[in-house]
């Protein structure tokens, strides 16, 4: 009750000279700030030292690694890429004395080796992860977590088999926003769920994919028949290889590299399994340089009541010539309001207070018997933020932090291989209907296509 009291004469002392001064004052929208925090308890207490290995030491790799080695305890020993320039930079980075090969298979066969990041293009994901749960190795794999459909349960089977601890690199799902959105949710914060919609925007050379391409970047340099080896044979080319997110044969387009991201945020706050029918329309409308893949992709979802919601229906977007800049968000919508959840903030705006300034509304409300009350009412605001305290570390910090966790305690992590595939599948079934301009059906429990 003491600390209540403190809060609202706080409050109080921060709007009491406009209050003076207006009585209005108290009328204006002041959101109230809660700070996330994550306790002491969350920090690993088994010191079990762990040696790592990186199978594809790229933008995502080298974060990733940089990410995992600020834990204690935890060691780099090798790195494994198909292009001799990273292997060098990843010497100069990480140290001289750094294992280093274009072959992963050596990387797999050291038994120095606990666990290994794959940061590698989509379609090395499930091979890759295969090969090294059955070598004994935990597995931390980028998303998404395969290249196509058909590719999950091979994946899923074979972590099932090996005993080991894998966990997909959708980050988010271990941020402090999406643990807060998950509690509120479940707690009725804005009723039941109806309607969700994501959108990430991105207006820049790299942002869309066009990564710069190494002077020294040619086949004397770069494993080229390897890279293609699981895919269509080509002549060597540099763009498919440094470019490869814009190539159907390596990468997945905008929904397999960001609509994941929301994917997996959203099931992890809903503890749903997935959509049944997924469409998607979009374009090539600017980043017109060869790329096989839209620059804007719009998708739609139907999620159907299960025991763990009720029905709702998902909208994304994803735009590459965004002229505001970029904005990234996923927002949930409820019966009695809504959250925009970001990884380190959560911001629950409701309706329940809210007044129409249509007034054709207000005369229908007046109509079914509404009446306008004579005196003011002190109102609980409508605009609530919780944001991450700046001590906070991250969501990749504590995405890696439980994945050692679980591989020291033995223990599980929430975005497993059954999880990650269910995230990745209708991101991928967003391309199918792209390029197939038809809805694709999903059975979501089962992890089927219908």
């Amino acid at each position: 009750m003491k600390q209540n009291r403190r809060h609202f004469l706080k409050k109080l002392g921060a709007t009491g000279a406009a209050a003076a001064i207006s009585p209005l004052a108290f009328s204006e929208e002041i959101p109230d700030k809660n700070f996330l925090e994550r306790g002491p308890a969350s920090e690993m207490v088994n010191d079990t030292p762990i040696n790592l290995a990186l199978i594809g030491a790229g933008i995502m790799g080298t974060e990733d690694t940089n990410s995992a080695l600020r834990h204690a305890n935890v060691k780099l020993v090798a790195v494994c890429d198909l292009y001799k320039g990273r292997l060098e930079s990843a010497k100069q980075k990480w140290g001289a004395n750094l294992f280093v090969t274009q072959d992963y298979q050596e990387v797999l066969k050291r038994k120095d080796i606990d666990a290994v990041i794959i940061a590698t293009p989509d379609h090395w994901h499930k091979q890759i992860s295969i090969d090294a749960m059955n070598a004994g190795k935990h597995v931390y794999c980028e998303k998404p977590m395969v290249h196509s459909v058909k590719e999950g349960m091979e994946v899923v089977n074979a972590w099932k088999k090996s005993g080991k601890v894998m966990v997909v690199g959708s980050q988010g799902v271990s941020s402090l926003g999406n643990e807060k959105a998950k509690e509120l949710l479940a707690a009725g914060a804005i009723g039941d769920i109806v309607y969700a919609e994501g959108f990430w925007a991105r207006h820049s050379p790299e942002g869309a994919w066009q990564y710069n391409v190494p002077k020294d970047g040619n086949e004397q340099t770069v494993d080229w028949k390897k890279y293609i080896s699981n895919t269509t044979a080509r002549d060597w080319d540099p763009l498919r290889f440094f470019r490869w997110r814009n190539y159907l044969d390596y990468g997945t387009g905008m929904s397999g590299d960001l609509f994941v991201h929301l994917f997996s945020s959203l099931h992890f706050i809903t503890n749903s399994k997935g959509p049944t029918k997924v469409s998607s329309m979009g374009g090539l409308r600017y980043w017109k340089d060869g790329r096989e893949v839209p620059d804007v992709l719009l998708g739609m979802f139907d999620y159907p009541q299960t025991p763990e919601h009720p029905g709702f229906n998902l909208s994304l977007r994803c735009n590459f010539v965004d002229g505001t800049s970029g904005t990234t968000y996923l927002r949930i919508v409820g019966t009695k309001g809504s959250m925009d959840v970001k990884w380190e903030e959560v911001v629950v705006k409701l309706n329940q207070n809210a007044e129409s300034d249509d007034p054709f509304l207000r005369e229908q409300a007046k109509l079914r018997g509404a009446t306008e009350e004579s005196r003011a009412k002190i109102l609980p605001p409508r605009e609530t933020v919780y944001a991450a305290e700046r001590s906070w570390k991250g969501a990749h910090y504590d995405h890696f932090g439980n994945w050692f966790n679980a591989i020291r305690t033995n223990g599980t992590v929430a975005e497993d291989p059954i999880f990650g595939f269910r995230a990745a599948a209708p991101a991928l079934l967003c391309n199918d209907s792209y390029f197939q301009d038809k809805f694709m059906k999903w059975d979501p429990v089962n992890m089927k296509l219908i």
